[in-house]
């Protein structure tokens, strides 16, 4: 889906960059998928940040008054939580519904989910929005934002050594230099980062659907018809190689192969036998 991750990442950077003011917290480890991953923001500065991108959104987007929306967001986002909460330590789980045609939702650190109106077309039922909420708790437990901040920082930190050392080089041999390391930095690393993220919480949000009591299998159709409704709404895609979010047909293919762990996490519940 497309997020509202960029504009949170634009927060941390504005707030983080200029004063150097991060903390470096090393390797740390995503929950269920044991991915190592090199975060520099601590999770109280994420959380602060997050916080205050919510309090933005719920000044400049509408909050819907349709009760029954609110109430079924309400109790499903409890249930995700649930049993994501250990992943996600000190979250102040919030959801709010926005008044928006965009089909779109978000979960921001410390707890924060969004959803906009317009997602229901897609969603149509329970285990289709526990879907997109176990996907979106699944971003913020995974510590995605803060992931792609840091990788951002390391980039700029290279961007800022390759200047240096160019000072007294030809202008534009430099500005070609600089120009390659940018194209190269995003093509090479930071778009394909950000589909493997996207899969990442694909893979995370069907196990915390299953434990929170929705069949896993449910995910297959929902992305079915997020995909019809992209086709419907958004007109063409770009290649591949540019996108931020995997091709629609490896998605769902990805997401049939990782249905064998949820599913048995599913009938485990459902068996009442715990973990």
């Amino acid at each position: 889906m497309k997020m509202i991750f960029p504009k949170f990442i634009r927060a941390l950077a504005a707030a983080l960059l200029p004063g150097g003011l991060f903390i470096l917290t090393g390797c740390e480890t995503v929950p269920e998928t044991g991915r190592s991953q090199l975060i520099l923001i601590s999770p109280a500065q994420e959380s602060q940040l997050g916080l205050q991108s919510f309090t933005d959104t719920k000044k400049s987007v509408p909050i819907s008054k349709d009760a029954s929306a609110n109430a079924l967001v309400e109790k499903v986002g409890r249930r995700i939580a649930a049993v994501a909460g250990k992943d996600l330590p000190g979250a102040q789980w919030e959801f709010v519904v926005f008044d928006s045609k965009d089909a779109n939702a978000f979960c921001l650190p410390g707890g924060k989910v969004g959803v906009y109106s317009g997602i229901f077309a897609v969603t149509k039922d329970e285990a289709g929005l526990a879907t997109v909420i176990g996907h979106e708790v699944a971003h913020a437990v995974a510590r995605h934002g803060a992931e792609r901040m840091s990788e951002a920082m390391l980039l700029q930190t290279g961007g800022s050594i390759l200047d240096a050392s160019m000072a007294n080089s030809d202008p534009r041999t430099k500005a070609a230099a600089l120009l390659a390391y940018g194209l190269g930095s995003q093509l090479g690393r930071e778009l394909p980062h950000s589909r493997a993220q996207e899969s990442e919480a694909d893979h995370i949000g069907l196990i915390y659907m299953a434990r929170a009591g929705y069949d896993p299998a449910a995910a297959v159709g929902f992305w079915q018809r997020f995909a019809a409704h992209n086709q419907q709404h958004g007109g063409g895609s770009p290649p591949a190689f540019l996108r931020t979010h995997p091709l629609d047909e490896v998605r769902i293919q990805r997401i049939r192969e990782q249905l064998p762990q949820a599913q048995a996490e599913y009938h485990r519940v459902r068996a009442g036998t715990g973990k």
